[in-house]
């Protein structure tokens, strides 16, 4: 009798085998950095002997946005933080401080080997997946805090994404409740949550407010259609392509593409693709800002799938959107413990249309529906009720959030040390 393992098990099990994977692998890699690095560069692996109190790390310059306005706030506070970056051309980089330094620590493997033995107290990072392939926590970290970089599930990192953290700020209740049952259906100890906001819709928010008017054409025949997918197999650039930017065109739209930044690596051959199909088409245009204020300020309306940007641009800009029928699934991400369907795609229907293939004949009217039709507006206020909390206080929560921290520690240490120095004296 043949052992039969439906799709979804069979993903998950394939997730787990190569985690377990990756592991072993970088296990034994730490190891060789380990003795390359351990011996006379310090414990930290070369980033200095001194311990650093408050670290924060950003993987991609496209998460300055979020790192920007809490920097500030430490700025604010002349508290002393350190900041890592992968990019090169990061703009925290040339942001002048007086109590944030700023350091380009390489890429990839290199990056991370160095901060396998970071020294510090806190380290503050956006970037999923600790513990879990090449970045390992290090043991002379006291305290890992994730904070996310959109405003929707927490789930949808791939498996595993938030496991190792300590703490995670989150910005809505419906996040709180997805952390605990993953934790407790994995047998993991219970991380620290706190409600803080997103620090980087707060910054928009003012961006808008202080900008004056921004594009809201009622001219049918002059909107602008912004199209931004996520990546992989489920997203529309994967399943649709250019029968989907076709179409927009065709229906008398200009069609601006903003494919996610991990598009030009993971999916490479089909950015290209589309790209030299339009090189000479005036209807399509190509975005990749680093900042996309401009790019959402100037659209009509959005196209995505289940992509963090659909909420930037209705809870922020009180846009419609449209969300493609992409069939997600499930079986990479954390949303696949759960039973309940992730609160993104249940939110989606009151906040715009969805776009299934065999309606892209009739994507004219659907557009304008959606532009038209007040109901969205009001999903868009009961959305932002949900996943939006704390508005307008975002960074200087997650500040205060940090140093609280911080303090406890350094009770926790000093209440150590007092245990000690009594067991001595008896």
């Amino acid at each position: 009798m043949l052992l039969y393992i439906d799709p979804g098990t069979g993903g998950m099990l394939f997730s787990i085998i190569f985690s377990l994977i990756g592991i072993v692998y970088y296990f034994f890699r730490t190891l060789i950095i380990k003795l390359k690095y351990g011996m006379g560069k310090g414990k930290d692996g070369g980033l200095g002997d001194n311990r650093d109190e408050i670290v924060v790390f950003s993987d991609h310059k496209r998460y300055w946005n979020t790192f920007e306005p809490i920097l500030d706030e430490f700025e604010k506070k002349e508290c002393k933080v350190r900041f890592l970056t992968m990019s090169e051309d990061d703009p925290g980089l040339k942001k002048e401080y007086k109590y944030v330094t700023a350091e380009y620590i390489g890429s990839g493997n290199k990056a991370f080997s160095k901060l396998n033995f970071l020294n510090a107290k806190i380290v503050l990072a956006t970037t999923p997946s600790l513990d879990v392939f090449q970045w390992k926590r290090s043991k002379n970290v006291d305290y890992y805090i994730h904070i996310p970089h959109m405003a929707n599930d927490i789930t949808l990192y791939r498996m595993f994404g938030i496991d190792y953290y300590d703490a995670i700020l989150l910005s809505g209740d419906y996040q709180v409740d997805e952390v605990r049952k993953l934790e407790e259906k994995r047998g993991l100890k219970a991380k620290d949550l706190e409600l803080v906001g997103i620090p980087y819709m707060d910054t928009m928010l003012k961006r808008l407010k202080e900008s004056g008017p921004v594009n809201d054409s009622d001219d049918k025949n002059s909107r602008t259609v912004l199209v931004a997918p996520s990546w992989g197999e489920s997203a529309i650039l994967s399943r649709y392509g250019d029968k989907l930017i076709d179409a927009i065109a065709d229906a008398g739209f200009k069609v601006i593409i903003r494919p996610h930044p991990q598009s030009y690596t993971a999916e490479k051959d089909l950015i290209e693709k589309l790209k030299n199909k339009y090189a000479d088409d005036s209807r399509v245009e190509w975005n990749a800002d680093n900042d996309n204020f401009d790019v959402l300020s100037k659209s009509d309306v959005l196209i995505s799938d289940f992509s963090g940007v659909m909420f930037d641009y209705a809870l922020v800009f009180d846009k419609p959107i449209i969300y493609a029928d992409t069939s997600f699934d499930a079986a990479p991400y954390d949303a696949y413990w759960l039973d309940e369907e992730p609160w993104t795609f249940s939110v989606l229907p009151k906040l715009g249309i969805q776009l299934k293939e065999e309606d892209f004949g009739d994507i004219k009217n659907i557009i304008n529906s959606c532009l038209d039709d007040p109901k969205y507006k009001q999903g868009r206020d009961q959305a932002r009720k949900e996943t939006w909390c704390h508005i307008g206080e975002g960074a200087k929560r997650t500040a205060e959030y940090v140093l609280k921290k911080s303090r406890e520690l350094d009770d926790i240490k000093a209440a150590e040390n007092e245990k000690e120095a009594s067991y001595g004296t008896n």
